[in-house]
């Protein structure tokens, strides 16, 4: 699998260390293992396949230069790890505080920073709680987010987290650009300004992955975010 990494980041545009190649070999060994106990999540068998479907595919905030300086940064609803631990292993002298809602994930997900030795922590919590959290709120320079769900409902549970002038990254399928003018009323009321939509290319593949910037340009009022469940059972 090493030798599939090297290839598949430098064919990306990004060179990797061999220490670094270990790391992702390593976090791609724990998370077999993980499934084999519970369904963590979708593992490709192919090695190629998982390469650019977990770690080329979290990588190309870094690609695209819209990491820029943030230094502390939160991956919200991080499930397996992505892209909040491939980001970590490629940006080892930033912080990341990887945020998910179910136990066993984060037991999981503390396993692989111990074992990687990455300047990051896991913390069981719903997004609507440490958004309105006084250790968590508006403490982040960027969000980060491969959850599913709509532009509107991320934006209300990851800008909340973001200081005035951070902002936060979506990674997104197609229809991104009809979430994005769904959203407006949104960013309009959490504090968000659309900064622009970015494709993200992966060489051979023809998924058609997008980035939404999304910058804080003004801070959150405090009723937001709304309690848990209601943004997504309520979009604004």
């Amino acid at each position: 699998m090493r030798e599939v990494l090297l290839e598949r980041f430098s064919a990306f545009g990004l060179e990797i260390s061999p220490e670094q190649a270990e790391k992702f070999c390593l976090y791609h060994t724990l998370l077999g293992e993980a499934n084999a106990r519970f369904n963590l999540t979708r593992v490709p068998e192919e090695i190629s396949e998982a390469v650019d479907r977990n770690y080329l595919d979290s990588a190309c905030a870094l690609k695209i230069g819209l990491i820029a300086d943030a230094q502390r940064i939160v991956d919200v609803g991080t499930g397996a790890g992505f892209p909040g631990i491939p980001l970590a292993i490629l940006l080892p002298e930033r912080e990341f505080t990887l945020l998910d809602a179910l136990g066993k994930r984060v037991e999981f997900l503390r396993e692989v920073i111990d074992r990687l030795g990455l300047n990051a922590r896991a913390v069981k919590m719903r997004a609507e709680e440490a958004g309105r959290s006084a250790q968590m709120r508006e403490q982040f320079d960027l969000a980060v987010s491969r959850a599913v769900a709509p532009m509107r409902v991320l934006a209300e549970l990851m800008l909340p987290l973001v200081r005035v002038g951070g902002g936060m990254l979506a990674y997104k399928g197609p229809g991104l650009g009809e979430e994005m003018e769904a959203a407006q009323t949104a960013l309009e009321l959490l504090g968000g300004r659309a900064a622009g939509v970015f494709p993200a290319e992966i060489p051979g593949r023809d998924w058609r992955h997008a980035l939404a910037r999304i910058e804080k340009a003004r801070a959150t009022p405090e009723k937001y975010p709304r309690r848990v469940g209601i943004p997504e059972k309520r979009p604004l």
